[in-house]
């Protein structure tokens, strides 16, 4: 049976560039032409709002950055993680798991830039219900890495591979 992990890999690195993409193409337009930073909110629908957050911190605030110290400890240890999972993506050979895992590899890149180049990552995407805000102010980013994260989950728990008879195995 022939390799696919190189087709697979194209495919997760592909999908991780176009989420780096659109997540940094969305926070230019939020932050310039749409302005969000100076107006803090934009009232879209009763359940969708456009809100500028500045978030020092990761995953729902958790492990804020303090100071430039911390600011860069997080970009170094985020940028670690990107490293493990392009190596995983590298590896993988279930496309299903490739492509999860170019959605993380692309949002973490994007929220990486994003700390690095600013000191914090840009969130402003605001999903509620009335006044109740279930979730957290967030950005393409986040939503890629959450979808990503899922769909690996999911797989993990709901799909088996097929196993290899004992005919199709290579003698060593």
């Amino acid at each position: 049976m022939a390799d696919l992990r190189p087709v697979h890999r194209a495919l997760g690195f592909g999908i991780a560039a176009v989420v780096l993409l659109l997540d940094q193409l969305s926070k230019w337009l939020i932050m310039g032409p749409v302005a969000l930073r100076e107006r803090g909110l934009i009232q879209i629908t009763g359940f969708f709002d456009l809100r500028w957050v500045e978030n020092y911190g990761v995953s729902m605030g958790f492990l804020v950055a303090g100071s430039d110290r911390e600011r860069w400890l997080l970009v170094v240890a985020t940028a670690l993680i990107a490293v493990a999972i392009t190596v995983w993506i590298w590896r993988e050979k279930a496309k299903g798991d490739v492509l999860a895992l170019g959605l993380v590899l692309g949002g973490a890149i994007g929220n990486i830039a994003d700390r690095a180049r600013l000191g914090y990552v840009a969130d402003f995407l605001d999903l509620h219900i009335g006044n109740w805000h279930p979730f957290l102010v967030f950005n393409v980013a986040d939503a890629a890495i959450t979808i990503g994260v899922l769909i690996l989950v999911a797989r993990a728990l709901l799909v088996r591979e097929p196993k290899v008879s004992s005919e199709n195995v290579d003698a060593v």
